[in-house]
């Protein structure tokens, strides 16, 4: 376990960061104006937002410098960059498969990328605001500093406004990218245990060695990281338990690195099963939405590092955490329970995943006239059951909906494309060209001019009427046979 893999050789340079902001703000405002230029209005005003937050950080580090020297390739950076690769290639798989447009999947893909990156960096500078002693600092990611819920709301959000700008609906693009995110769980959690940080409480006693040996993180020699001198979990035992500052590795741990590496190996084995009986659109993401947050919440429960943030109520853990799982239970009764097909079994179900609620209880609950341990949810327990409850609600009425109307269910409802348009619109005016050449070609009927005939027996009707007239007769009957 080591955070860094390899540095490239670089030789020493000094550079003003000011400058380098700058010019990266320049080079984002000549996009915004070739942007505007070329009538995109969107890519202009995302190329303006960059310019501008690009010259509000060059203003905050005028005086700072940067100096470039062996460049050191990080083995967690390695695994992000890995776990997008493959992602990549995952997602744009997938929605060519559901007949999703490839090219705007494609830039969809690097618009989510980028705003999951910046929303998992978020929501932890949110959440570690304590640990920044300057506004440059929040952007040194160098330092870690990601959190994987963050990465989920701000890929969503960037995914929402990209596709909603082109017209095209969230749940289809949501359920071919989800799995690229059970993936990336897999991949970039072993990045987490490689830098030794998202660990466990320490084990106990009575582990097995084996566990023991995945569980300790090493002390790093002095000088590999500009800051600390150990690995996290080894840092925070010096401070917080009483391990001692000369010791070679930190306490035995949970590896929870690795616990979560394999929940996401499962959740992306479980969404692709669950694609080949989908109902409807959006159930994929709502599946992973909860599966997740239930697994996340549980996984929390063994975290140990001090870096996760907290948020209110602060109530006794015996109550705090069981009345999560009655959560998680409540929403698997009401939604995904309906997934199987069996009543008798979908009932024995609802009813054992009260279980964990009650065992949990149990377990935590102090003993007669004994204080009780207080605490407050991590940041990812809270939205994992604010997700979890809102995707158990979704489910229930997406898939009632889906029950009654199956195949508007699984409609796409993506908009015409400006080629089938053009198509249309020229299929269109050929047929009425052709319209238009078979009535030219269909001769006219020319109003026939009264034979001969005719009109000798109309004369001779018309003399014979004007003889009985004359005469006082009835009028003579017709004998020219004209009807």
């Amino acid at each position: 376990m080591h955070p860094i893999l390899f540095r490239v050789p670089l030789p020493a340079w000094t550079v003003p960061l000011l400058w380098v902001f700058l010019i990266a703000a320049g080079i984002a405002f000549a996009g915004a104006i070739g942007l505007l230029i070329a009538k995109n209005k969107p890519g202009a005003a995302t190329a303006g937002i960059a310019g501008v937050a690009l010259a509000a950080i060059a203003s905050q580090v005028k005086e700072q410098t940067y100096t470039l020297g062996p460049l050191p390739i990080y083995s967690y950076g390695v695994m992000l960059g890995l776990s997008l690769v493959v992602g990549w290639y995952l997602t744009l798989g997938l929605a060519e498969r559901d007949g999703l447009p490839k090219e705007t999947m494609a830039n969809c893909y690097v618009v989510t990328a980028l705003a999951a990156v910046v929303g998992s960096r978020v929501l932890y500078i949110l959440t570690n605001l304590d640990e920044f002693d300057s506004f440059g600092a929040m952007f040194d990611i160098r330092r870690g500093g990601l959190v994987a819920y963050g990465g989920f709301l701000g890929g969503f959000l960037g995914s929402y406004l990209f596709l909603r700008s082109h017209r095209i609906p969230l749940l289809p693009w949501a359920d071919v990218a989800v799995p690229s995110l059970a993936s990336g769980l897999m991949i970039t959690r072993i990045g987490c245990y490689l830098f030794g940080c998202d660990f466990g409480r320490p084990l106990g006693e009575t582990a097995p060695a084996w566990l023991k040996k995945l569980g300790t993180f090493p002390r790093w020699a002095e000088g590999t990281l500009d800051h600390g001198s150990g690995s996290p979990a080894w840092v925070q035992h010096v401070k917080e338990r009483g391990l001692d500052p000369t010791a070679e590795a930190s306490l035995a741990v949970h590896p929870t690195q690795i616990y979560e590496s394999l929940v996401g190996a499962g959740l992306l084995a479980l969404l692709l099963l669950a694609r080949r009986r989908q109902k409807f659109r959006g159930e994929i993401f709502l599946i992973f939405t909860f599966s997740y947050g239930v697994c996340r919440y549980l996984l929390e429960l063994l975290r140990d590092d001090a870096e996760r943030g907290s948020i209110p109520p602060t109530l006794p853990e015996h109550v705090l955490l069981p009345a999560g799982l009655v959560i998680f239970a409540v929403g698997y009764t009401i939604g995904f329970s309906h997934l199987l097909r069996d009543n008798v079994v979908r009932k024995v179900t609802q009813v054992l995943s009260f279980g964990p609620a009650i065992a949990l209880y149990l377990a935590l609950r102090p003993e007669t006239f004994a204080a009780s341990a207080t605490l407050q949810y991590s940041t990812s327990q809270a939205v994992a059951l604010a997700t979890g409850i809102a995707a158990s609600i979704a489910f229930a009425v997406y898939h009632k909906a889906a029950l009654d109307h199956p195949e508007q269910a699984m409609a796409l409802s993506l908009p015409e494309s400006p080629a089938a348009a053009a198509d249309r619109q020229a299929d269109g005016d050929d047929d009425e060209d052709q319209d238009d050449e078979d009535e030219d070609d269909t001769p006219r009927k020319k109003p026939s001019a009264p034979s001969k005939a005719g009109a000798r027996r109309g004369s001779a009707k018309d003399e014979g009427r004007a003889t009985a007239r004359e005469h006082g007769a009835a009028e003579a009957p017709d004998t020219t046979g004209e009807a």
